[in-house]
């Protein structure tokens, strides 16, 4: 459904929720290796969510990625649009330019609901929720794909 970049992000940014609530600050070989990731990948990835202030990260003995414990929490969609921009969220899903109630493509009746209800769901659901849903080591074999 997304690009293999958003989804490589959306599954490390919860390893890293993850670690971060047992007082550890994982770096990039781990953070690879758990989630199944390509490390060069990976690190390019992190390094833009660094940029665009998701995540902080700290070199050195104690380094590592982590989250800033005094910002919000991190919704679902916020990384998808940073990442792959709106058109997941307004786009037509026939790929129209102008798709409208009033102008409507063959899918639009049945593809808006979808649209909105998605739209719903990553505007609630964050990378911190995320992370406490579950225990840690089925969240992991499920993050690696097992």
């Amino acid at each position: 459904m997304f690009k293999k970049e958003t989804e490589y992000a959306l599954r490390g940014l919860v390893y890293i929720q993850m670690q971060n609530q047992i007082g550890k600050r994982p770096g990039i070989l781990e953070i690879a290796s758990e989630i199944d990731t390509p490390p060069s990948f990976t690190a390019k990835i992190l390094q833009r969510l660094v940029r665009i202030g998701f995540i902080e990260s700290a070199k050195g003995k104690n380094g590592g990625y982590y989250f800033d414990s005094d910002k919000k929490e991190l919704s679902l969609k916020s990384i998808i649009v940073a990442i792959e921009g709106e058109k997941i969220f307004t786009g037509c899903g026939f790929g129209l330019k102008h798709c409208d109630e009033k102008n409507p493509c063959p899918l639009h009746d049945a593809y808006a609901p979808i649209r909105d209800a998605l739209n719903q769901l990553l505007s609630t659901e964050t990378i911190q929720n995320l992370a406490k849903k579950d225990n840690p080591e089925r969240v992991l074999s499920r993050l690696n794909g097992d």
